[in-house]
């Protein structure tokens, strides 16, 4: 995979135009800013929580769909041209934000969307319900060496949504030795983000999909979740998604065996920030970091891209939004475009 986009290494002078960029986060988004501003001639440094560069590309994407090694041989392109990594370093906890924004000339935050969104159900926090973003995390930490142990796994696992995280999080409970899978989906497979054709392919690695079905509670014993109550939705009006609005249908209640669960019902950004602090920086309702048509944010000399600031994408929109802020940060340290106040 490419991030580096007109020059290859030793054609631009690592820092020869004098300014120090910090991106926040080694996504799509923020490699593709990175290798346009080093071969812009910049100096670049790259701040990421993980043990290797690449955010959800290399930690939370099922294998099948993207095979590692070709991210890899991406960002050691990017070490070539002399950009700097920062692993395991998680800005708004082992560095803060504002020390960032003293020390550099422009800042690119650009950390994704690694959090999901939870449903707030009668059983939520029982063992052995896990967001599924953050399990998928923590098997490819594992299955990349980066853990001993795999996370926790049982005979029965109930995956609940129907985007492509839902799906991979299928495969990776197969992977895992689950001998029953099931993808329970408010809507029917028409509907479904991940479309029909993932659906199927699921149905030939022997999952068994749940359509117009949606949980209502987890059911336990002492403490761990033992079953699913489900309740089957018919198809309303279009909502704000355009898709018909699933309605429950009372008097539908019903069980499915559980030993593990993992919600899949769609994925939250995450800022670089302090807990309680926003650094002056606005958030979108959807808490996505806002932005003008450059990019650039409510905080001086602050730019954000990628999954924080539009929402889950797919990887080529990522990148797309990388490299278009990363011209605005060029422009901005030109001196060709100032800094306006929301």
């Amino acid at each position: 995979m490419r991030f580096v986009i007109g020059c290859k290494p030793g054609e631009v002078e690592l820092g020869s135009k004098g300014h120090h960029v910090a991106v926040i986060g080694a996504g799509p988004a923020g490699l593709a800013a990175a290798g346009y501003l080093a071969c812009r001639g910049y100096n670049v440094e790259v701040y990421d929580m993980m043990p290797e560069p690449g955010g959800l590309m290399m930690f939370g994407v099922y294998d099948k769909r993207l095979p590692r090694e070709n991210v890899r041989r991406g960002v050691e392109e990017l070490r070539s041209l002399g950009i700097v990594f920062k692993l395991r370093v998680k800005v708004g906890e082992d560095v803060d934000l504002e020390d960032l924004i003293s020390s550099y000339d422009a800042i690119l935050i650009a950390t994704g969307t690694w959090a999901t969104r939870r449903l707030k159900i009668p059983g939520s926090k029982l063992e052995g319900v896990y967001g599924a973003q953050e399990y998928i995390v923590d098997y490819y930490l594992w299955k990349l060496g980066y853990r001993d142990q795999p996370p926790p796994i049982g005979d029965r696992v109930v995956v609940v949504g129907g985007g492509l995280t839902a799906v991979d999080a299928c495969y990776i409970a197969l992977d895992l030795g689950a001998t029953e899978v099931h993808l329970v989906y408010r809507r029917t497979r028409r509907e479904a983000p991940a479309g029909t054709r993932e659906f199927q392919e699921l149905e030939k690695r022997g999952v068994t999909i749940h359509e117009l079905v949606a949980p209502v509670e987890y059911v336990g014993v002492e403490g761990k979740v033992k079953a699913v109550k489900l309740v089957k939705m018919r198809l309303g009006e279009p909502d704000e998604s355009g898709r018909p609005k699933p309605v429950p249908v009372p008097g539908t209640e019903h069980m499915l065996e559980a030993d593990i669960v993992l919600e899949a019902v769609g994925l939250r950004p995450t800022p670089p920030f302090k807990e309680g602090r926003d650094y002056g920086i606005k958030l979108n309702p959807d808490e996505t970091i806002y932005t003008d048509e450059c990019y650039r944010t409510t905080r001086e000399p602050v730019f954000a891209a990628g999954d924080v600031k539009h929402g889950p994408s797919l990887i080529g929109h990522a990148l797309r939004s990388g490299y278009e802020a990363a011209k605005c940060i060029e422009a901005y340290l030109e001196g060709r475009i100032g800094w306006t106040t929301h």
